[in-house]
């Protein structure tokens, strides 16, 4: 399976801009859109659509929790019922926009907190996949934790999702932060390319911890976005 460059992205409000969508998109194999709770809105989510579709990218649901002040990076306390529920509001508007411009969704990807809750929640875990059984789309995720385990024993396809600008800790976990930082594009390449090869992740102390990677994150917000996600794309090259 070639290994796809994916980005959070559609994450402007209003008159607020977020990222550069239109320098990234051609870099990238699939986007991951802002449905409104966590970012976004009617405007830009159609936005992000139409550039998509003409750049050739795929379209992934980036679900998050309701919380637009907080960017959804703050952790909520959620039943499966209420985090269900929140996933097809969201991509169910996001399908509209795609449906009016001839589009099928990807996949699903929750956002923020809430893809950390479902790594370590399984009642969170089981609500995202209650969600995605009904669009009948692949979730994203992140080996060794409940993603992995608990999408794939529903039967759910899983793709196993790699980092390429956050930071993991000596356990394999993400650091999960408020604001992104810039990063050292050759060395984020770096550690993608072992993830590839090697099956290993690179933690923040230099100690490497077993991964899958078949599909590689670069956020939109990190801010120099642009210049990590061309680095990642030419180091990847031969296995895209």
């Amino acid at each position: 399976m070639p290994v796809t460059l994916n980005c959070d992205m559609g994450e402007s409000f209003g008159l607020y801009q977020m990222g550069d969508d239109s320098g990234l998109m051609p870099l990238i194999d699939v986007a991951n859109v802002a449905c409104g709770f966590h970012a976004s809105d009617p405007n830009h989510m159609h936005q992000t659509v139409v550039r998509a579709k003409a750049a050739g990218v795929r379209i992934g649901s980036h679900p998050g929790l309701p919380d637009l002040q907080g960017f959804g990076r703050r952790e909520m306390r959620m039943t499966r019922d209420e985090v269900r529920n929140a996933i097809v509001y969201q991509t169910g508007a996001l399908l509209g926009f795609m449906q009016s411009e001839g589009m099928e969704l990807h996949h699903i990807k929750p956002h923020g907190s809430l893809y950390f809750m479902a790594m370590q929640q399984e009642a969170v875990a089981h609500g995202v996949c209650d969600a995605a059984e009904i669009f009948g789309v692949p979730l994203f995720g992140m080996t060794g934790t409940l993603h992995e385990e608990i999408y794939q024993a529903r039967g759910i396809p899983f793709v196993a999702e790699f980092y390429a600008d956050l930071e993991y800790n000596a356990q394999g976990k993400l650091i999960l932060t408020r604001v992104h930082d810039a990063k050292d594009p050759a060395r984020m390449a770096e550690r993608c390319v072992r993830a590839i090869t090697e099956g290993k992740g690179t933690a923040e102390d230099g100690t490497l911890f077993p991964v899958r990677c078949e599909t590689i994150c670069v956020h939109s917000d990190t801010p120099n976005a642009i210049d990590i996600a061309r680095a990642v794309r030419d180091a990847i090259a031969p296995w895209h």
